[in-house]
């Protein structure tokens, strides 16, 4: 007899599933502003320097990266790292990317508060992801024992949800960045008002996925701690 998880079904998956939606509008997006060229001729690279000059940020890298979409500001390294298809290409699409990384740049030269609580807060989010499904199985599975199962298997899902609070501060970091490279596109006349529209729509879909991603995050917290809750219920 199979088992059926409804809580997955009603609460996670439709979320899962808008999360795919947003990540295809990325990608359709991406492609089709990648097919409109800017006026200016600026190549992602160039715009991105560009970007950082002209916030006085000048000890950052630019590199090529293999990929699609695989672009990011690294700050172990002090580098943004553009993927192929934005790097030399002077399409809207590439250069709103490549602003959107130097905005990180920047948010990081300036010590933006959300990237320092970001930055702070991966270590023990990371040792979370790894120990919170175990600490839930081993609690439920033992909560006949007593209490103290049941009490595991709600750590488990209080270091789960410490993903939610990862989410929580990337969101306002995402967002920031698009508003600067926004501001900095405009400003810098890197791309006319109407391009500009372009690379807003690109910026936006591409929000939108860490918007999906925050609520998958929380709808699965909402569906263990139903699941443990549940458990301790029939004990």
């Amino acid at each position: 007899m199979f088992y059926i998880d409804w809580t997955y079904i009603i609460l996670v998956l439709p979320f899962v599933i808008l999360s795919m939606i947003a990540s295809s509008k990325v990608n359709s997006t991406f492609q089709k502003y990648s097919e409109i060229y800017s006026l200016r001729g600026l190549t992602g690279a160039e715009a991105a320097r560009r970007v950082l000059e002209n916030n006085g940020v000048t000890d950052v890298g630019i590199e090529r990266v293999s990929g699609h979409l695989t672009d990011h500001f690294d700050p172990k390294t002090n580098v943004i790292r553009l993927s192929e298809s934005v790097y030399d290409s002077t399409s809207v699409a590439a250069i709103g990317v490549a602003c959107h990384e130097a905005g990180h740049a920047v948010q990081h030269a300036e010590n933006y508060l959300p990237v320092k609580i970001r930055t702070a807060i991966v270590p023990i989010t990371n040792i979370g992801s790894k120990l919170s499904v175990p600490l839930i199985f081993i609690g439920i599975a033992l909560s006949y024992l007593g209490a103290v199962y049941s009490m595991i298997a709600y750590i488990g899902v209080a270091l789960f949800g410490l993903s939610v609070v990862f989410q929580l501060v990337t969101l306002p970091t995402e967002f920031n960045a698009s508003h600067r490279a926004v501001n900095a596109i405009s400003n810098n006349g890197i791309l006319t008002d109407d391009e500009i529209s372009g690379a807003k729509k690109v910026l936006t879909a591409a929000a939108m996925t860490y918007v999906a991603a925050l609520a998958v995050a929380v709808m699965q917290t909402l569906r263990l701690l139903l699941l443990v809750s549940g458990s301790r219920r029939r004990r």
